[in-house]
């Protein structure tokens, strides 16, 4: 019988799982739609569309729909770098998207537009919710779309969006989600905005696949123990962290869970305790996934025998290794290892 990850590592492998461990991900395609703006900041811009992208690699089945708007067909970035846009402004189908975002930056001038502010309400009155990268939101404030509401700003223009719309309540956060309205303040918090809408839209297990893939290098130290989630948890048992420090170790050749509780110094019940709170399995659950996600890298990234990875993975035999990987991802590891160079 297939079983698949129970541990916090799911979100390390989700996306070499079957599409079946995956079906619960499965939630209807959100129209995103980002309307650039001459000299738009090209890192809020590209921050924002990774994690959308991320996201629909991690799902069984795409969760966003991305669109380009713009004035022109090309419009010039903040880096000199132009972007091709899918369709102009006029012809976007405003009241058919489920998310649109004006893309701002540092030198995007900041007056309002006819053609903008048409569609901005328009796309209100539809339900759509609406959003600012940088200065974006001044757009949605100009249209009368941000009275009452919380938004994001950069900080060099809060004076400016206070006096102009005193309705309007400029924050001081990076980022922010207020009803239908979404914003962030500059380059490095549109990354952090959309992965708020990523889990609003498909919930903490999606957005713990995609943090896994997008997030691993916020500290400057890069841990890599366990998940994240878990390496950049600063109330982690140190008992915890020691064992799966441990374990993480200790992968071509596993040491006993006795041990290790002997070793940080906690009953083996205790240790238990702590990874079914934290780790959501039990050690040598735990452990096996552990050896089975490092196979999973060494598959895809080396050119090594399948008896060295699985020497390497803590298994003393090649078909006890077939098995229980075969088990764990649907696949056996030569087809895996296959499957993934013909995706490269």
């Amino acid at each position: 019988m297939r079983t698949s990850f129970e541990s916090v590592l799911k979100s390390k492998n989700l996306a070499h799982l079957d599409k079946a461990s995956r079906a619960g991900l499965t939630t209807p395609v959100r129209r995103v739609s980002f309307i650039l703006r001459e000299h738009f900041s090209m890192m809020a811009f590209t921050g924002a569309v990774d994690a959308l992208v991320t996201a629909n690699l991690m799902s069984s089945t795409p969760v966003f729909e991305v669109q380009v708007v713009g004035a022109d067909s090309l419009v010039v970035s903040d880096l000199g770098i132009s972007i091709s846009t899918d369709c102009s402004l006029a012809e976007l189908d405003e009241k058919h998207q489920d998310i649109i975002v004006v893309c701002g930056g540092y030198r995007v001038r900041l007056e309002g537009e006819p053609l903008l502010r048409a569609k901005l309400r328009s796309a209100d009155a539809a339900g759509t919710v609406l959003g600012g990268l940088w200065n974006g939101a001044y757009f949605l404030a100009e249209a009368g779309l941000l009275d009452g509401h919380d938004c994001a700003f950069h900080p060099d223009g809060r004076a400016m969006m206070s006096e102009l719309f005193p309705k309007v309540n400029v924050t001081n956060h990076s980022h922010v989600l207020d009803r239908k309205r979404i914003s962030c303040a500059g380059a490095n918090s549109s990354l952090g905005m959309m992965l708020e809408v990523v889990r609003h839209s498909a919930g903490q297990e999606l957005l713990s696949a995609v943090e896994e893939v997008l997030s691993c290098d916020k500290k400057q130290d890069i841990i890599d123990v366990s998940v994240v989630s878990i390496d950049f948890d600063p109330t982690l048992p140190q008992s915890l962290k020691l064992a799966l420090e441990l374990m993480h170790s200790n992968i071509e050749d596993p040491i006993g869970i006795d041990d290790i509780a002997r070793y940080v110094g906690i009953s083996r019940r205790h240790l238990e305790r702590l990874f079914r709170r934290h780790v959501k399995a039990t050690p040598p659950r735990y452990y096996l996934e552990l050896r089975l996600t490092h196979a999973r890298q060494l598959l895809q990234h080396t050119n090594k025998s399948l008896i060295e990875i699985a020497v390497a993975s803590g298994f003393v035999t090649l078909p006890h290794f077939q098995r229980c990987f075969r088990e764990m991802f649907d696949i056996a590891p030569g087809m895996f290892r296959k499957r993934s160079h013909f995706k490269v």
